[in-house]
């Protein structure tokens, strides 16, 4: 049975709850993989876990996140006893980058070839490695970019002609206080970040906190003018 086989028709898994789109994801396919940064991703491995014990999780470290975020990533491999995967960069690709343009290029020219050479080219070599993976995207994290977010998906990102990829997202309708309330009531670790006011938590020099009638995703790369606020990794 091959990966697209696998795959439910949209209509099956539309409308239901993350826990019963985690668990099909997790029991159809052995080669699938969470994918972990923030606060979302920490109620979904909080889900898994109960699921399946050794579910595959990773993180991408940009080399630029902040110190918080390293003791948060650290303090959820502890709390859930799990095997972090933890990716980087492609070291030679990163120090030309850096070498001719400097740490700072993306203020005078950008976000997306920073992001591209840190971020995405990190994560499409990874998933060139399993069937499918899973993220912590909502619907209301973008009304430009997510709105119609489908709770599984073909990855049009990262699917190539002999490898198509399937990209769960179980928290597609769930609201950013939904995630909240379920923090607090599991007692779910979080970035200690958003207890100063970061609500969308990247890179350290291209996350900011927001104010009160501000958008989580305008705490993201804030001079740049653009309402489509993605590094690429689930959007072009």
């Amino acid at each position: 049975m091959t990966t697209v086989d696998k795959l439910p028709a949209p209509e099956e898994l539309k409308g239901k709850n993350p826990r019963h789109i985690l668990k099909f994801a997790l029991q159809q396919y052995d080669q699938v993989a969470l994918s972990f940064s923030g606060a979302e991703d920490v109620v979904l491995i909080d889900m898994a876990v109960n699921i399946r014990p050794d579910v595959t999780v990773f993180t991408i470290d940009t080399g630029r996140l902040h110190s918080e975020t390293y003791e948060f990533i650290d303090t959820v491999r502890k709390h859930y006893n799990l095997k972090i995967q933890i990716l980087s960069p492609e070291k030679l690709t990163l120090q030309a980058f850096v070498s001719k343009k400097g740490l700072f290029s993306f203020y005078e020219d950008g976000h997306k070839e920073c992001c591209g050479i840190r971020k995405v080219d990190v994560l499409r070599d990874y998933l060139k490695t399993v069937e499918a993976w899973i993220t912590g995207q909502r619907k209301d994290q973008s009304v430009e970019t997510r709105s119609e977010l489908a709770e599984v998906e073909i990855d049009q990102n990262f699917s190539t002609s002999d490898h198509e990829l399937v990209k769960f997202n179980p928290l597609a309708n769930w609201t950013s206080q939904q995630v909240w309330d379920y923090i607090t009531a599991y007692q779910v670790p979080f970035n200690k970040l958003h207890s100063q006011g970061f609500r969308s938590i990247g890179c350290a020099p291209c996350s900011r906190p927001t104010n009160p009638g501000q958008h989580e995703r305008e705490g993201r790369w804030w001079w740049e003018e653009s309402a489509h606020k993605e590094c690429g990794l689930h959007h072009k």
